[in-house]
């Protein structure tokens, strides 16, 4: 069985024509669509509710208000019953004809991301998407063009072994990666908004980058947080130790060092390098007694 996931927010004029075109593209496999309704307040949950009594396979999870795109992922994985599994937006810019290309490629790979290498979108959304994507390259090893790309097909293992919150799911591909899956892409058709307006606004690309430093983080340091806050605690230590040392030799000449604003420097890179060292061992001490 294929599974098909759609997100939903206020996207009530382009759901019956998705069902449809899901429907066509999948009419002789065996095949479910989640409709995962992320608190619209449109009326989208009884549009879906419409097309779900008509047709079996189409079911309907539906939150209360509104979690998020990471939440309403994560639900449609918990209720997907497929083997093979795939997220797309609800508005139509990504084509359900697209679909079985992804499939294809799971004989190849474990998740396969499509890449929008035409764009509909505005051009800053454009530009600040390129950066994105090559500064996510760069700093996790992970090198697709569009990254964010609604479009996906995953095995089940996948979807199966990560964990999404808050902005996580811009990530999904670097979060398999890192458990040992084969990430792929493939060029796909994208199409101008035929309904309604975007839901994200600028501000997005802003947070992506914050939440890029939660997965280098996550994934490089969830199992060994010492290397980390161990590395800054020792640097700031070694500063501190480098300006008192100064001011030692500097007091021992004979001048007066108590009101010199490095003194206060020194003493509290010290200390705050010490926290920060403490902070890694406590954390490490978590994790010990977490694993066993």
């Amino acid at each position: 069985m294929i599974s098909i996931i759609s997100p939903v927010y206020n996207e009530k004029e382009s759901l019956k024509e998705l069902y449809q075109r899901v429907a066509e593209v999948f009419k002789d496999k065996k095949f479910e669509l989640i409709f995962v309704n992320d608190g619209s307040t449109d009326g989208s949950g009884e549009v879906i509710e419409e097309i779900a009594k008509k047709d079996t396979k189409v079911r309907l999870v539906s939150f209360k208000r509104n979690q998020g795109k990471s939440k309403a992922l994560m639900a449609g994985f918990e209720a997907a019953k497929g083997e093979e599994i795939i997220t797309m937006d609800a508005d139509l810019q990504d084509r359900p004809e697209e679909t079985p290309k992804l499939i294809s490629e799971l004989s190849r790979y474990d998740l396969v991301s499509g890449w929008k290498k035409k764009r509909n979108d505005p051009f800053l959304s454009v530009v600040f998407s390129r950066v994105f994507n090559f500064v996510v390259g760069i700093t996790t090893g992970v090198y697709l063009h569009d990254i964010n790309c609604g479009l996906k097909a995953y095995r089940r293992e996948v979807t199966e072994n990560i964990n999404l919150y808050g902005d996580l799911y811009r990530f999904i591909p670097v979060l398999a990666s890192r458990e040992g899956f084969k990430v792929g892409e493939i060029e796909v058709q994208h199409e101008q908004r035929k309904y309604g307006s975007s839901k994200y606004g600028y501000s997005k690309f802003l947070r992506g980058f914050f939440d890029l430093f939660t997965i280098l983080f996550l994934t490089n340091f969830k199992l060994r947080p010492l290397h980390l806050f161990g590395l800054i605690g020792g640097v700031m230590i070694l500063m501190g130790l480098i300006a008192c040392s100064y001011l030692t030799i500097v007091w021992f000449s004979g001048e007066a060092i108590g009101g010199r604003p490095l003194l206060f420097l020194g003493v509290l890179l010290i200390i705050s390098g010490l926290q920060f060292f403490l902070s890694g061992l406590l954390a490490e001490l978590i994790i010990y007694y977490k694993e066993n």
